[in-house]
């Protein structure tokens, strides 16, 4: 489990460093992105074995990373678990349309974030 890979996309600088260090504790490699352009750059450098992505984001939201990282044919099968603030039923189904495994609110534990990597990494 510790040599895992796990990207955490969120433009809010705190819940990226807060992500970054829980998960580091655990072990984990964690890379960082801003944003869902600079999500798609590196996760062909980096090839994640799951994603975290806020759904909030100026340019490329949530949704829309999510969508083209699924119908890319590489990473289709990569665990994708959305992060939001808003716990709303349309923002779930959403989420799910688009392709993504689960749905964390925000604010988010440390075991749920090392809960939903166990779950969807094997």
């Amino acid at each position: 489990m510790s040599s895992l890979k796990v990207m955490v996309i969120d433009d809010s600088k705190t819940i990226r460093r807060t992500a970054e260090t829980l998960l580091q504790r655990e072990g984990f490699e964690v890379i960082t992105a801003v944003d869902g352009f600079e999500a798609l750059s590196k996760i062909t450098e980096t090839s994640p074995d799951i994603i975290f992505i806020d759904i909030m984001m100026p340019r490329l939201d949530g949704y829309q990373t999510c969508a083209l990282i699924k119908n890319s044919q590489q990473y289709k099968d990569t665990p994708i678990i959305m992060l939001s603030s808003k716990d709303g039923l349309f923002d779930r189904a959403k989420g799910q349309i688009v392709g993504s495994d689960e749905y964390l609110t925000k604010p988010f534990s440390k075991d749920e974030l090392v809960n939903a990597i166990r779950t969807y990494v094997k």
